[in-house]
């Protein structure tokens, strides 16, 4: 029951948690098998072949937008930079090769797989609940199906994207601010009733 769970914000264990019997929104940790940013000028030819080789998708050019190719995801964090985020393990094979071969094409590969963490925020109240905590707009029409956007989270700063629907989005933080933003997540979730999930794939 709600009652019960009111006061176990920030709880990871899978249930009901909130001062609501509703849910308003749904909390699952996002695993990746890797991440890396990539740095370089996606305009170069050596560099766009590098990049469709490797990872088997081209890199975004527009502001804050993504590409989704099979198990990779490429996000636009800044000019001359972009976060690939990888949900099947067999991307992570030969990072050295793939490093090599993008200083080659004139860019620079980095594995940050280890530095961060990310939820999934789901339901009719996720652009609520992100708004507690964040200065962006998340409606459809400022914040559309693949967009992503770094931002804050109260004071934690935090990449945002979303992936589906009106109402389905991934909140990325650095690894050591993780506790403080999954608190901060359920803390602004726990008004409208909230349901922890297992972990889901990226």
């Amino acid at each position: 029951m709600a009652d019960e769970n009111v006061f176990a914000v920030g709880a990871t264990m899978a249930g009901h948690y909130g001062a609501s019997a509703r849910t308003g929104v749904t909390l699952a940790e996002t695993t990746f098998a890797g991440a890396w940013n990539v740095q370089g000028d996606a305009r170069r030819p050596e560099l766009a072949a590098a990049v469709g080789t490797l990872f088997a998708l081209s890199l975004p050019e527009r502001p804050n937008s993504s590409a989704r190719e099979g198990a990779c995801t490429a996000l636009w964090i800044g000019p001359g930079s972009w976060l690939i985020v990888a949900s099947d393990e067999s991307a992570r094979t030969d990072f050295e090769v793939k490093r090599d071969a993008l200083n080659a094409a004139g860019g620079a590969l980095f594995d940050v797989s280890a530095g961060r963490v990310g939820w999934t925020i789901v339901g009719s109240e996720a652009r609520t609940v992100l708004a507690k905590g964040c200065p962006l707009d998340f409606g459809p029409r400022a914040f559309g199906e693949g967009t992503c956007a770094q931002s804050v989270f109260g004071r934690i700063n935090a990449l945002f994207y979303r992936h589906g629907g009106a109402s389905e989005f991934t909140m990325m933080v650095a690894r050591s601010f993780a506790r403080d933003a999954w608190r901060s997540l359920c803390l602004s979730a726990a008004q409208y009733g909230y349901d922890v999930l297992h972990p889901r794939p990226f």
